[in-house]
Order: C-alpha cells, then sequence, then structure tokens
C-alpha cells in the first residue's frame, strides 16, 4: 500500500526529532515562504492530522466531521510538538485498525493509503517550511517522498523525489519547469 502507516510515523518522528532542539527558537516567525508562523504552521499539522484520523474513523461519507482541533495560544514550541505527536498516533492507530476497502470523504472517496499519504506530507511539508523559518537545513526523506509523489500526484514528472514533492507542492525548483503557486493533491479514488 502506498502512503503507509510506518510514513506516517517516519514523517512525525523526523519531524519531532529535527525541530525539539530548537523549541527554545522564536516560532512567531513565518514558516519558510508561507504567511503562516512557525507556531501556526506546527498547529495545522497536528490539526490535520486529527481531522485525518477522524475522518477515518467515523468513515465520513459526504464531508468532513464538524469538529476541529484548538491549540491553546499559550501552547510553547514543545507542547506543540507533543500534540502532533499525540494526533499522529491517533491517525496511526486509525490506519493500522482500517480495512484497506474503507472510505471516507476528503473531496470524495478517499482509502487509508490516501489519508497516510495526506497525512505523510502535511508533516513532510510543514517541517520543511518549518526547518526554513528556523533556519535549519532539511530535506524530507527519499522514501515517504516518493510514496507521497506515487499516491497523492500521480502525473508528477520523473527526478528525484524529494525535489519533485516540493516542486510540486510550491516550495521548490525543477530544472526546465516553472516554479508552481497553486496545486491540489489527488486523495480521492474514483471506484
Amino acid at each position: 500500500m502506498t502512503g503507509t502507516l510506518s510514513d506516517v510515523e517516519l514523517a512525525v518522528r523526523e519531524s519531532v526529532a529535527l525541530l525539539a532542539p530548537h523549541t527554545g527558537a522564536d516560532w512567531s516567525v513565518p514558516a519558510g515562504s508561507l504567511t503562516w508562523s512557525c507556531r501556526e504552521t506546527a498547529a495545522h499539522i497536528a490539526h490535520d492530522l486529527l481531522a485525518y484520523a477522524g475522518q477515518v474513523t467515523g468513515a465520513a461519507g459526504g464531508g468532513y466531521l464538524p469538529f476541529d482541533l484548538t491549540v491553546h495560544q499559550d501552547a510553547d514550541p514543545a507542547e506543540l510538538l507533543r500534540v502532533i505527536t499525540a494526533c499522529g498516533r491517533l491517525l496511526g492507530t486509525q490506519l493500522a485498525a482500517a480495512d484497506p476497502a474503507d472510505r471516507a470523504w476528503h473531496w470524495g472517496p478517499t482509502d487509508p493509503s490516501g489519508f497516510a499519504a495526506m497525512g505523510t506530507a502535511e508533516v513532510l511539508l510543514h517541517t520543511t517550511d518549518i526547518a526554513g523559518g528556523l533556519g535549519l537545513d532539511w530535506r524530507p526523506p527519499a522514501g515517504p517522498s516518493a510514496r507521497v509523489l506515487e499516491r497523492l500526484f500521480p502525473q508528477a514528472p520523473a527526478g528525484d523525489p524529494v525535489d519533485v514533492l516540493l516542486w510540486q507542492t510550491g516550495r521548490g525548483e525543477l530544472p526546465g519547469r516553472e516554479r508552481l503557486t497553486s496545486w491540489v493533491w489527488k486523495a480521492a479514488l474514483n471506484d
């Protein structure tokens, strides 16, 4: 299965390992090229992991479940990383329990591998953004990046999977191609 549970777990571990030594930095700065701060971006990662876990668990068929994650404004960066870890574990637990034939809504019927790929992508891409904001040199791991591309961007060009994923999501350059300023991934299946 593309977008595996282990990729979600790996992405969360990599993110926390990279960012934990920098929790004393100024997380109010913009996260890379985003308008969100590093803090807001970390809260967004946790939000999406929890939202995907809820969709899979609730087998939500016609839209997003009407709930949201609110991270307290006084949560410091170390606490944000604990929230990301908790939400990543919730998604991982739900993916492990899901049947591959299960479907839940994300702009159409999406299987567990789609939610796994989206969770992995959210963590890898927004960790890249936060790292940029904090001045850290980091690249997502190639294996999970390749599986995210395979599942969410099946028409992506060939090349180094990290470079292609960053380009495909407006975060990088690819020789001979214009930088993307908008993009959409394809998680829903046509079944």
